[in-house]
């Protein structure tokens, strides 16, 4: 444990996750990875550069642990988020919504400061 200058020992509490998954985005997750490429050790939400307002959310298989992603265990395997896009997403909920003609996770993010108009990427 940390010392403060007075030589007193400092208790942290545990940082809450960058992201609140709701019971149905860790059902996905879990069905994600029992269809996973062998090599698969979770599944990893990013935020790379793309569409017309920037940044865009993305879900892929992770094949290797980066010491700076973000890791949350599910009941059907880890979720790790990106360190880099840790400050784009805190405090976000990914929730995973079907209907008839389309499924996909959704991200209700109150980082974002707008969204362009098909709904694909979004600006902080």
């Amino acid at each position: 444990m940390p010392e403060n200058p007075t030589g007193e020992t400092k208790i942290r509490r545990p940082l809450p996750a960058a992201v609140n998954l709701t019971p149905d985005a860790e059902a996905r997750i879990a069905r994600l990875m029992t269809e996973a490429p062998a090599d698969a050790i979770g599944v990893k939400l990013s935020t790379p550069r793309r569409g017309c307002s920037g940044l865009a959310y993305s879900v892929d298989y992770v094949t290797a642990a980066d010491p700076f992603d973000e890791r949350i265990e599910t009941p059907g395997g880890t979720f790790f988020i990106d360190g880099g896009s840790v400050l784009y997403l805190v405090g976000s909920t990914m929730d995973w919504a079907e209907d008839d003609f389309t499924a996909g996770f959704v991200f209700e993010n109150p980082n974002a400061k707008g969204a362009c108009g098909c709904g694909e990427s979004f600006t902080v």
